[in-house]
C-alpha cells in the first residue's frame, strides 16, 4: 500500500507560534475529538521496507521483554494484522525467540521475522554461524528475514571481514534472506553512515523518536533549556532512504513512562499513539517496533497505524511529556559525554539500562542488558563524580546516575 504524498501532508502545517520548521512534518490543528474515530485496534497500512521488497506493518512486534508462557501476545498481534516480528538471541535468555517461535508454527509464511546478535570485532565465521544455527533451532524455522549485527556502537565490528564472509555463506544457504544493523548508543551516527556508505546492509533498525528530532522544539521554541540540537539523525535516515535501505525504529516513546501521561490524555488521544504517529510522519521511517506486553498495549498502539498527521492535542502530549521527562532522559545517539570519563564508562549504554530499570520497571532485562556491558560503571564506585558533572549538554546529573546504576543491576 502507497504512502500517502508527504507534500500533501504538510497542507497540515501552519507557521507560526511553533516556529518557522514546523512545515518538515505533517501537523493537523483540528481537534483531536477525531482521534478516536480515526484509531483502529488493526494494523491499517502495510509498507515496502526498502529493498527487500517485503510489505510490512507499520507498527511492529518488540519482544525484547517477551517471556515463556506469552504466546497469547504474539497471536494477538497477528491477528489484529502484524506480520513483522522483531527479536534477538539475546532477549530473555533466548525465551523470545522460542515464544515467537511456538506461536506462529503454522504461520510462517505469513509473517517476517527479525532477529540480532552482537558480533564483535574479533568473531570468527564459524561462531558467528554457531548463534545463527541457535537462533533457528529456537525459532523453529530454516530461514530468518532480517539477520542483524545487534546494538553495533563501534565500527570495527562493522568492518569485521568474517562478519562478511557468514553473511555471503548464510545468504547462500537460504538462512538469512537479508542483513541489518541496529544501535541506539553513543557513536550511532558514525556507524550508521559507515554501513550506508559500505553498501553492507538492507535494514536499519535505529533508536529515534521526537524528543530526539529538533524539529520537534522548534515548533513551540527555540531555546528549550533541556535540549541541544542533533541535526545527523534525521540527515542519516534519508540517507538510507536514498540507499534504498530500510528503516525501522525503536525507543520511540522517549522512556516509555506511559502512566505519566495518562492525566493528560482526552478524548481518545494516546501518548503512545502521538509519539508513533510523529516518527512515521517522516516519509525516511518504514516502520516503528515496539516492545509489546499486554495485549491492551497492542490495541492502544495499532490506533497509530495508518494515520501520521499529528493533531494539536497529540502534538500537546508530546510537548507535555517533553517538559516532565525531558530532564531524566538520555538521548543514547546524542555522545557529547563520550569523551568526559578518563575511565572509558560507557555513559549512554550505562543510562539506557537504567532506563530499562526505572522507566519501564523491568530490572531483569535490565540486568541482562547491563551484563552485556563487561565492566560498564564499575568505575564510578571510586570516583568523586566531578570528571563527567557537566557533561551532559541536555542536563542530566550523569555523575548521580551511573553509580547508582551500577549498584542496581550489577
Amino acid at each position: 500500500m502507497k504512502r500517502t504524498n508527504p507534500s500533501s501532508r504538510r497542507g497540515f502545517l501552519r507557521r507560526g507560534a511553533f516556529g518557522s520548521l514546523a512545515g518538515l512534518f505533517p501537523f493537523s490543528r483540528s481537534n483531536a475529538s477525531t482521534a478516536v474515530e480515526r484509531s483502529s485496534k488493526h494494523v491499517q497500512r502495510y509498507v515496502p521496507l526498502g529493498r527487500t521488497g517485503f510489505r510490512i506493518s507499520d507498527i511492529t512486534f518488540g519482544s525484547s521483554r517477551l517471556r515463556r508462557g506469552q504466546d497469547d501476545l504474539v497471536r494477538h498481534a497477528l491477528d489484529r494484522g502484524v506480520n513483522y516480528f522483531d527479536t534477538a538471541d539475546s532477549y530473555t535468555n533466548g525465551a523470545s525467540e522460542r515464544v515467537i517461535g511456538q506461536a506462529l508454527g503454522g504461520e510462517r509464511d505469513k509473517v517476517y521475522i527479525a532477529s540480532k546478535t552482537h558480533v564483535s570485532a574479533g568473531a570468527s565465521r564459524r561462531s558467528i554461524m554457531g548463534k545463527l544455527e541457535a537462533s533457528l533451532k529456537r525459532l523453529g524455522t530454516d530461514y530468518i528475514d532480517v539477520y542483524f549485527n545487534h546494538a553495533v556502537n563501534r565500527i570495527d565490528r562493522l568492518e569485521n571481514p568474517e562478519w562478511s564472509e557468514f553473511v555471503d555463506r548464510a545468504k547462500q544457504q537460504g538462512k538469512i534472506r537479508f542483513v541489518g544493523m541496529s544501535g541506539h548508543a553513543g557513536n550511532l551516527i558514525e556507524c550508521l553512515d559507515h554501513a550506508l556508505d559500505a553498501d553492507s546492509v538492507d535494514v536499519l533498525l535505529v533508536a529515534y523518536n521526537f524528543g530526539q528530532d529538533p524539529a520537534f522544539y522548534d515548533r513551540f521554541t527555540r531555546s528549550f533549556d533541556l535540549v541541544a540540537k542533533q541535526p545527523d539523525l534525521p540527515r542519516v535516515l534519508a540517507k538510507a532512504k536514498t540507499r534504498n535501505v530500510g528503516v525501522v525504529t525503536m525507543k520511540t516513546l522517549m522512556g516509555a513512562r506511559l502512566n505519566d501521561m495518562r492525566p493528560y490524555e482526552k478524548n481518545g488521544a494516546s501518548f503512545a499513539q502521538a509519539a508513533f504517529r510523529w516518527v512515521l510522519s517522516n516519509p525516511n521511517v518504514d516502520a516503528v517496533t515496539i516492545s509489546m506486553t499486554s495485549t491492551a498495549r497492542i490495541d492502544e498502539y495499532l490506533g497509530a497505524s495508518g494515520v501520521y498527521e499529528v493533531s494539536q492535542q497529540e502534538f500537546e502530549l508530546l510537548k507535555t511529556y517533553a517538559h516532565l521527562n525531558g530532564a531524566s532522559y538520555c538521548r543514547h545517539a546524542c555522545n557529547d559525554c563520550e569523551s568526559a570519563c578518563p575511565y572509558g564508562v560507557p555513559i549512554a549504554d550505562v543510562l539506557r539500562t537504567r532506563m530499562y530499570a526505572t522507566d519501564y520497571q523491568d530490572v531483569p532485562f535490565a540486568r541482562s542488558e547491563y551484563a552485556l556491558l563487561g565492566d560498564a560503571a564499575a568505575a564510578c564506585l571510586g570516583c568523586s563524580g566531578k570528571p563527567c558533572q557537566g557533561a551532559c549538554t541536555h542536563g542530566l546529573p550523569i555523575e548521580q546516575l551511573c553509580e547508582p546504576t551500577h549498584r542496581m543491576l550489577a
